[in-house]
């Protein structure tokens, strides 16, 4: 399946979802994230949705991970279009950027080479592990700046695509893809 078709797809059949199923798979998705061997990790940097697009409600998965002591790091677009990471704190303030993406208005900036584990936004993804998203290239940009050993979980409401036949060389593959039924684990990953 080419990136334009996912990209034409995936918005419309998350639209068709309603609302008490977004949050009901959201919990679900964060329930499968309790099975994963990733404990040991520190830093684990999350996402928050976009709720006009009906992206997972990542609000089920912080609890989770403050209740275990993580570092929990969210981002922020800079004005060049990169990313930059902020630690969620009781004192973060966020507002919507243009994307209507909720950002940290200000806090305490975290070094990509911290993070332990990213959770990865998408509209879909393949057997083997690549996944699609808007296209802007945020996430691809800030994997390569991550340390090589950094587990990178994906978050889906649905299944696998088969293949996503125009992948490119900077596309990253993930570790794992957590959807409402079954956690992905993919041949890239040593854990």
């Amino acid at each position: 399946m080419l990136k334009r078709e996912i990209r034409a797809l995936y918005p419309k059949l998350r639209t068709e979802l309603p609302q008490d199923i977004l949050r009901e798979k959201s919990l679900d998705i964060s329930n499968q994230l309790l099975k994963l061997q990733v404990w040991d990790a520190e830093y684990f940097h999350i996402f928050l949705p976009i709720s006009e697009k009906k992206e997972v409600d990542t609000s089920y998965i912080i609890p989770v991970l403050q209740g275990r002591d993580k570092h929990v790091i969210i981002p922020k677009v800079t004005r060049d279009g990169e990313l930059s990471h902020f630690l969620l704190s009781d004192n973060t303030r966020l507002v919507k950027n243009k994307w209507n993406i909720p950002e940290p208005e200000n806090g305490i900036q975290i070094s990509e080479t911290q993070i332990d584990v990213v959770f990865l936004p998408m509209l879909a993804f393949d057997r083997e592990g690549y996944r699609v998203g808007y296209g802007k290239g945020f996430y691809d940009r800030f994997l390569e700046k991550c340390r090589e050993d950094v587990i990178k979980i994906g978050l889906s409401f649905f299944g696998p695509v088969d293949r996503i036949s125009d992948r490119e060389m900077h596309d990253i593959p993930m570790d794992f893809c957590l959807t409402p039924d079954e956690i992905y684990s993919f041949s890239n990953s040593s854990r």
